[in-house]
């Protein structure tokens, strides 16, 4: 399915967030870490978001504030 929607078989990451923050487990993390980041498409299984087409996110508080680097 995810060939015939990309023209890539294969779609491979292997960590999936922002730098000082856990690896996202659930989806609703992945969705969040796509949103706050400069992501264009996130593959959630056979679901494909366009970020275009997402609306806008809100959050209270800057979370880049709320995490430490290292």
């Amino acid at each position: 399915m995810l060939q015939r929607k990309t023209d890539c078989p294969v779609l491979v990451n292997t960590s999936f967030n922002v730098r000082g923050e856990p690896i996202v487990c659930t989806p609703q993390e992945a969705y969040t870490c796509f949103m706050r980041t400069g992501m264009d498409v996130l593959v959630l299984e056979d679901c494909v978001l366009l970020k275009s087409e997402q609306p806008a996110f809100e959050e209270d508080t800057d979370w880049r504030e709320a995490i430490a680097l290292d």
